[in-house]
């Protein structure tokens, strides 16, 4: 009897459907788990590479000096550093023009920070639609798996005279398994999702402040 429920005797004992159930449960945490460890790295490479600029920037030298140096790096910028050179890059161009207007400029320098800021915004929210989608889906698709196997267990059950609880005992915990596994998939994509959407909003607010503070500064350039 206790071969017979064993673990891995119930998995491979289950019905093709709660076994299909069982893996792409799998599938799902192995990804899950996977974008975790990825995103959980981007976002302490995003705080780091912020955290760089602004020393930079806050360090009294010349912008235009800044901007060759940032720029230089090629095309691989990202966060505070992207959305700097964007919008010092479209107010040094307008400006250059005869009869430029300081607020037309300004303006100009802004959309194409906004831009810039919109871009960051998608790279930081990638993969947090899937942990959410991870975490609320999982749990039904293993009840699924439950219910499937409960169900084909009674049905076993009615088709036999003498019954009893070791009967219906294996299918039963072979049913449960896929519940656990819904849960283990899902409980890490929940926290790690709710932990991922704050530190996101934490970098996209500082970003926007810095929008915001840099604006200031072009604008009192724009009229000198």
């Amino acid at each position: 009897m206790s071969a017979d429920l064993s673990f891995f005797s119930l998995i491979t004992g289950a019905s093709v459907v709660v076994q299909l159930v069982m893996l792409l449960l799998l599938s799902v945490s192995v990804m899950s788990w996977t974008m975790i460890f990825r995103k959980r790295s981007a976002l302490i490479e995003a705080r780091a590479d912020a955290d760089q600029f602004e020393d930079h920037f806050w360090s009294g030298g010349d912008l235009a000096m800044l901007y060759h140096k940032v720029a230089g790096g090629g095309d691989n910028l990202r966060g505070l550093a992207n959305i700097f050179v964007a919008g010092f890059k479209e107010f040094t161009r307008l400006r250059k023009r005869s009869g430029s207007d300081p607020m037309a400029v300004l303006e100009g320098a802004q959309r194409s920070m906004r831009v810039a800021l919109s871009r960051e915004i998608d790279d930081l929210e990638t993969h947090l639609s899937f942990l959410a989608t991870v975490g609320s889906t999982s749990p039904y698709v293993g009840l699924f798996g439950t219910v499937w196997g409960i169900m084909n267990s009674f049905l076993a059950l009615g088709g036999k005279d003498n019954s009893t609880i070791a009967t219906v005992a294996p299918g039963i915990a072979e049913a449960l398994i896929a519940t656990a596994m819904g849960l283990f998939a899902a409980i890490p994509a929940v926290i790690s999702y709710n932990r991922y959407s704050n530190d996101v909003e934490r970098l996209l607010n500082r970003y926007d402040n810095f929008l915001e503070e840099f604006s200031t500064i072009l604008q009192r350039q724009a009229h000198v």
